[in-house]
Order: structure tokens, then sequence, then C-alpha cells
């Protein structure tokens, strides 16, 4: 699982790096994939509830995701959709 996630990490970077705008509903199963992979769990940081109401939700949809299908589902997303 090492490999995986250096990988993830990568990946990680080159979407935080990513200059094109990037549509919400692919930022928010990015999210829940990084909240899942990193065993996160907190509660959305963001100061608008409505976001924070679509963050939770994203989560509670990936919920019984392991932390290994999550990062899997991160970089095959982000390299899908972003073309990474």
């Amino acid at each position: 699982m090492k490999k995986l996630r250096i990988e993830f990490e990568e990946t990680v970077v080159l979407v935080n790096n990513f200059t094109e705008p990037i549509p919400a509903d692919i930022l928010l199963k990015l999210y829940a994939y990084y909240k899942i992979a990193n065993a996160n769990f907190d509660n959305p940081g963001s100061k608008t509830p409505l976001i924070n109401a679509f963050k939770a939700n994203a989560l509670f949809q990936a919920k019984n995701m392991s932390k290994k299908k999550a990062m899997q589902s991160y970089i095959e997303l982000a390299t899908k959709e972003l073309k990474l």
C-alpha cells in the first residue's frame, strides 16, 4: 500500500496545483475520497452552511469505502476528469 500512498499523494499535489476550474461534482467526490483516504472525518470547515451540507453529503455517500479504495478512486477520478 506504500506505493499507492505515494501515487495518491502525488496526485493530490497535481490536483492542488491544477489551474483550470474543476466542476463542483468532481470536487465533492475528490473531497470525500481524500477525507476517507486520510481517515479525517472532522466537520467541513466552510463558513457557508450550504457548502458544508454538500461536503457532508459527499462523505456520507462514500462512507463505506476503505482507505485503499478511496485512494484508488481519487487517483482514477483525477486522472480521468482532469486529464492528469
